[in-house]
Parts: C-alpha cells; structure tokens; sequence
C-alpha cells in the first residue's frame, strides 16, 4: 500500500519542499561532518549522557553548522497557508 495515497496532496507537495529545504541545510557540512553527526546521533541514542562532554560540544558545533533556527523558518514558510507573513 502506498502511504502518500491517503496523504492530501499540498502535504505531499509540502513534504517535498521541506525535504529539499533540508537537504541544502545538510549540504552546509562537510561529507566528513555529515559521517561524523551520523556516528554522534547514532552513539547518543537520543541520550546526551550516552556522549562525553567533548562529543557533546561537537554534536553541537555541527547541528549549529545547519542553521536550524533558519530550517524552522524556511519550514514553517513552506507550508504556512498565509504566504510571506511574520518576520524575515
């Protein structure tokens, strides 16, 4: 079965942007980096205590690399109904 059929289309198209929106914050790392937040991400378990204190500083210098403060607002732009509102 396939999932997208019982999705709305706009959410699908929204899905697609957000994704395309997250792969150009992900292109703002290194391949050497984006290997490195991967073995971080996968080390931590969802955990900060399963990281040392010095892999934590670095799990944060390259989430802070993609800009997320950026991503959430190019993603809320994305499928916000109310088209170029708020602050830029």
């Amino acid at each position: 079965m396939n999932v997208l059929k019982n999705i709305p289309f706009f959410r699908v198209l929204a899905l697609g942007q957000i994704a395309l929106l997250l792969r150009e914050h992900l292109q703002k790392l290194t391949p050497k980096e984006r290997r490195r937040l991967v073995e971080l991400e996968r080390k931590a378990k969802g955990r900060p205590k399963n990281l040392k204190p010095r892999e934590r500083e670095e799990l944060r210098s390259l989430v802070s690399k993609l800009e997320p403060g950026s991503f959430a607002r190019g993603a809320v732009r994305k499928v916000s109904p109310i088209a170029g509102r708020g602050k830029k």
